[in-house]
């Protein structure tokens, strides 16, 4: 899969098959719809695009910034690389953007830059100036320029809607398992190791603080979570905490990982890490000691869940 960084980058060499939105999760909703693209590419011979707007729109026209996503832009691209998405363009969404009027989306981006031969969207999807146009619009326009329109259903739509609504309030919930099951995948949280306090290394859980540099990004509830990290393009085993540490007093938001087994200095590196099970809440102990017999509890339970093949 080739990656773009705006729209002028993007010089197809044939005709496209293109659809459009935030694709938030790639998950287990978005896979009819990715696969009809793909399938519908090979056997006309378009190259598939998929085109999405960063920052999302919704932080630029309406200055929201409380919406969170399931993914950053680089775990995106690792999701629809491995769905087959030929070409992904995360094209810049400023003011200017969003001034466009329909007629100029369509004629300048669908057509001359991304030169269009179908494209497949969401019978609700809005767009142009104010999101003045709609698909019966698009449709018209189709005629117009020489490019075929085709819908994807209510149905299919809805249960994307509803499975990343799910997946962020099983997140918030805490219930990684539910989340999971809708994504099709583990959650994933990717970020540089930055030192921390170092004060795991003394009661001989030493931890990776993961800098989580996209405000955006959904963080699942505080506690204790299993999870593998990729590092250096190895599987390792390990268990996460999310929270304050209040036993440590810090009171400061953090993600620490404890990787079993394993001891390399990997201080800025970027790394991922699939967040597979919840083991409990965060919580004060009354002393390191308290908190040290807490940690071997979890890493035996952690260890457990790895030999029963679960991961």
């Amino acid at each position: 899969m080739k990656i773009y960084q705006s729209l002028n980058e993007f010089k197809p060499s044939k005709k496209t098959i293109v659809t459009l939105g935030t694709f938030d999760g790639v998950h287990l909703g978005h896979t009819a719809i990715l696969d009809k693209i793909c399938n519908i590419a090979k056997q006309e011979n378009l190259e598939s695009v998929l085109l999405t707007f960063f920052p999302h729109p919704r932080f630029v026209v309406n200055n929201d910034e409380e919406i969170k996503l399931l993914n950053t832009m680089s775990e995106k691209a690792i999701l629809l690389e491995q769905k087959g998405i030929q070409n992904f363009i995360i094209h810049p969404f400023d003011k200017l953007f969003s001034e466009l009027s329909p007629r100029e989306f369509v004629e300048k981006v669908l057509v001359n830059q991304l030169n269009i031969q179908k494209i497949i969207i969401g019978y609700d999807h809005k767009f142009g100036k104010n999101r003045a146009a709609d698909f019966n619009d698009l449709i018209a326009f189709g005629k117009e320029f020489g490019f075929e329109v085709e819908e994807i259903s209510a149905k299919q739509v809805d249960e994307v809607a509803v499975s990343s609504t799910k997946i962020r309030n099983s997140l918030l919930e805490g219930n990684i398992s539910l989340a999971n099951a809708y994504l099709g995948y583990s959650y994933m949280l990717s970020g540089i190791v930055v030192k921390g306090n170092q004060l795991g290394r003394t009661i001989g859980f030493p931890t990776a603080n993961i800098e989580v540099s996209e405000n955006y990004k959904l963080i699942p509830k505080n506690g204790v979570y299993i999870v593998t990290a990729i590092v250096n393009n190895q599987t390792i085993f390990g268990m996460m905490n999310i929270g304050i540490k209040p036993t440590l007093g810090d009171n400061v938001p953090s993600i620490e990982v404890h990787l079993l087994n394993f001891s390399e200095d990997i201080y800025g590196q970027k790394i991922q890490v699939n967040v597979i099970e919840r083991l409990r809440d965060e919580q004060k102990f009354e002393s390191f000691e308290a908190l040290k017999s807490q940690l071997e509890i979890d890493k035996t339970n952690t260890l457990d869940y790895f030999k029963k093949g679960k991961s």
